[in-house]
C-alpha cells in the first residue's frame, strides 16, 4: 500500500478513542501533546493507577461504557484500539461513512490513515512508515535515527524559528531571504551547534545575517544554543 505522508494539526479538533490498553493509553497520551479541543475515550474498564495523571488532563474525557455511534458525532479524528474484531470493523465503517480519518491500531485494512514511528528532536519531526508492512522494522529505524539527529537539531530549530519572523520583518524581497535561509543551513551552524561553538556560531551568524540583526545574535543564541 502506498500513503500519502501528510502531518494533521489537532488544534482544536475533537477527537475519540475506543480502547484504553497500553496500545491506546500511548495513543491518548501523543493525542493530548497536540492540544486538540477534546479527546473522549471509551471503555468498558475503568483507567487504571498508572493512568491517573493523564486523567487530570482538562482536555481528556473518560467515560466508562460501551461504544455507540453517536460517539461519533462532531468528532475529527478517531482512533479504535479494542480487541473487539468486530466492533473494529463497525467503527471503520461508521467513520467512513462520515468522512471522520479513522485508525484501528494494528490493522491497516481497517484504517484511513496510519500512525508512521515518530521520532522528534525539538521542532523536528521524522515519521518512517514501512506502509503498514512491518511496525516493528519501521520502529527499528526510527531508534537507529538517535544515533545521527543529535540534540543540537532541537537548538539549530529552535534558533531558526525565531530568526525567521525578524528577518522577514525587514522588508527584503522573498529571494533574498530564502537565499538566507539557504545559507544559513549550510553556512557550518549546524556543525558549530553540535560542538556547542558558541564564538564559531556568532561568526557565523554574522557573517550571514544582515547587519541590522546583529545585536539580536546574543539573545537569540542565549535561548537555544
Amino acid at each position: 500500500m502506498q500513503y500519502f505522508p501528510v502531518f494533521l494539526d489537532l488544534t482544536d479538533k475533537h477527537c475519540l478513542v475506543v480502547g484504553a490498553g497500553s496500545v491506546g493509553r500511548r495513543k491518548i497520551r501523543a493525542l493530548l501533546e497536540r492540544n486538540p479541543a477534546e479527546v473522549l475515550v471509551i471503555d468498558t474498564r475503568p483507567p487504571g493507577e498508572e493512568f491517573k495523571k493523564v486523567l487530570r488532563s482538562p482536555l481528556m474525557t473518560y467515560e466508562v461504557r460501551e461504544f455507540c455511534e453517536d460517539d461519533l458525532d462532531g468528532k475529527w479524528l478517531v482512533i479504535a484500539s479494542t480487541n473487539n474484531e468486530e466492533l473494529n470493523w463497525e467503527i471503520s465503517n461508521l467513520c467512513k461513512e462520515r468522512g471522520i480519518l479513522c485508525n484501528i491500531v494494528d490493522q491497516p485494512e481497517k484504517c484511513s490513515f496510519i500512525v508512521p514511528a515518530v521520532f522528534r528532536q525539538g521542532d523536528l519531526t521524522l515519521a518512517v512508515s514501512t506502509g503498514g508492512a512491518s511496525p516493528a522494522l519501521a520502529k527499528r529505524i526510527r531508534q537507529g535515527l538517535d544515533e545521527y539527529f543529535g540534540s543540537h537539531y532541537g537548538g539549530f530549530l529552535a534558533l531558526m524559528s525565531r530568526l525567521r519572523p525578524l528577518v522577514l520583518e525587514l522588508g527584503h524581497p522573498t529571494e533574498n531571504n530564502s537565499a538566507l535561509f539557504r545559507d544559513l543551513v549550510h553556512s557550518g551552524l549546524l556543525e558549530a551547534f553540535e560542538e556547542g561553538d558558541r564564538e564559531k556560531s556568532v561568526t557565523i551568524l554574522k557573517d550571514v545575517l544582515p547587519s541590522e540583526l546583529h545585536d539580536a545574535i546574543p539573545e537569540l543564541l542565549n535561548e537555544c544554543l
